[in-house]
């Protein structure tokens, strides 16, 4: 919270954006060609009113507020940090598979409006370069893959630093629980099988239930996951970052053209 609240930490991304912000903004995002904010006079940009509105306050409130975000991100990542760094009490056998941490896979979906918004930027950065320079979308099809793919890995790279303890949980529960289970299925073979000293009567007894038991807890550890997060949170996460990237299929096929196709792939 005190990093969160940082007043030094905001000036100085304050001071950021009007510098270094604007001048990324000038070199690589503007557009270099005649357009709603600027045009092209003797070579040179020539910025209109709105332009310099744009430029010197619309830009860097935008880019102090999703810095902002990138520097809570940094304060989740520095806090699973501290927290991985504990001896935790991973129970091999837990239900969730990931020793009890699976509900961290599920936090990745606080950052969902986050990459819906990275997304539906990249859409209008695009969908700039189309309508005015000329370009295709299709051209853009490595940007796409390599933005989505980055964005996907940093929300779930914090998650990694739990990776080794959660090795380390499922060799010891195999260890733990293989003893166990050796244990307990020499004495089952011994009473039910070899029949030294047992007069006991097999229907009723509790004693396969329990071999059941133990086999499944034994799944379980087994399928013990390394990370504490599914396939369905990649998923979710890559389907919100792809959302708003969507409607640019729109410059290259129109949307009847588009429903007929897909209907066609489906059926």
């Amino acid at each position: 919270m005190r990093m969160r609240n940082s007043v030094s930490v905001e000036i100085a991304l304050l001071v950021f954006v009007y510098t270094v912000g604007i001048w990324i903004w000038r070199h690589n995002t503007a557009l270099d060609v005649a357009s709603w904010y600027a045009s092209v006079q003797e070579g040179k940009m020539r910025f209109t009113i709105a332009g310099r509105w744009f430029e010197f306050v619309s830009v860097p409130i935008f880019q102090f507020i999703l810095l902002r975000w990138y520097f809570r991100m940094l304060i989740w990542f520095c806090f699973l940090l501290r927290v991985s760094r504990l001896k935790l009490h991973l129970l091999p056998a837990h239900p969730d598979r990931v020793g009890g941490l699976g509900f961290l896979g599920k936090s990745t979906l606080a950052f969902a409006p986050l990459l819906f918004a990275q997304g539906a930027l990249l859409a209008g950065q695009i969908a700039s370069r189309i309508f005015y320079n000329g370009q295709s979308v299709l051209s853009f099809k490595i940007s796409i893959l390599g933005f989505v793919v980055f964005l996907v890995v940093v929300v779930l790279a914090p998650l990694f630093l739990f990776t080794p303890q959660l090795a380390r949980a499922k060799r010891e529960g195999f260890a733990e629980y293989g003893a166990l289970a050796s244990s307990y299925v020499t004495e089952f073979d011994q009473k039910w099988f070899r029949r030294k000293v047992n007069d006991e009567q097999l229907l009723g007894t509790g004693d396969i239930q329990s071999l059941a038991d133990l086999g499944n807890s034994f799944d379980v550890v087994s399928e013990m996951r390394a990370v504490p997060f599914v396939t369905d949170d990649v998923v979710r996460l890559l389907v919100v970052t792809i959302a708003p990237l969507l409607p640019l299929l729109l410059t290259i096929m129109p949307l009847d053209e588009l429903i007929t196709q897909t209907i066609k792939v489906i059926f």
